[in-house]
């Protein structure tokens, strides 16, 4: 209950405070390239529901395939930016506002990844709420470069990459509460701040 109203709180606080920030955003997305300011995908949820996720677009409009690998060449300029700085991920506030998601929580995946999820861990990472930041988010922020270096970069992330983040993300639901949520806030603050 405590983590639910924190999210409220919080992510209610953020998008007021970042309003005029996130107007701007959209704008330099518009006029950077064609397509909308809002990337809309739908992943999987808490207790396996599916849910529809909102970024900010940082590709061009074009087929292509779900993971992003190094520079991939669909990134636009605004993209490349708001990619490097995280700032692409702001509008899934709402996505926390309403109730999708948690500031913390296992990153949420594509239906077609959640199907190779082994029986026990889909079962222990589905049982909370996924969120904007995690722990196999921190360990894994430079899962573009990893991919890029890869032989083949599908097989990479579902034998190597997926795997591990599930392990991370499993423990971190095992003993999810307010006080580790409040110390990776801080730490993926610190990470943004950094880069």
């Amino acid at each position: 209950m405590a983590k639910r109203l924190f999210d409220i709180a919080a992510s209610a606080l953020g998008l007021l405070l970042l309003s005029p920030l996130l107007l701007l955003i959209a704008a330099w997305i518009r006029l950077d390239s064609k397509g909308p300011a809002l990337f809309r995908q739908t992943r999987v949820g808490r207790l396996g529901r599916p849910f529809t996720i909102h970024k900010f677009r940082t590709m061009r409009v074009e087929p292509g395939q779900a993971i992003t690998v190094g520079a991939d060449p669909r990134i636009t300029t605004a993209g490349r930016f708001l990619r490097q700085a995280k700032l692409d991920e702001l509008p899934q506030l709402w996505d926390v506002l309403r109730g999708a998601m948690s500031l913390v929580g296992p990153r949420p995946e594509l239906p077609h990844y959640v199907e190779l999820y082994p029986e026990g861990l889909r079962e222990r990472v589905l049982a909370v709420r996924p969120g904007i930041t995690d722990p196999a988010s921190l360990a894994f922020s430079h899962e573009a470069e990893l991919l890029a270096a890869a032989a083949d970069p599908e097989r990479e992330y579902r034998e190597v990459i997926l795997p591990a983040k599930l392990r991370l993300s499993a423990d971190y639901a095992a003993s999810a509460n307010l006080a580790t949520d409040l110390k990776l806030i801080l730490r993926t603050l610190g990470r943004v701040v950094h880069r």
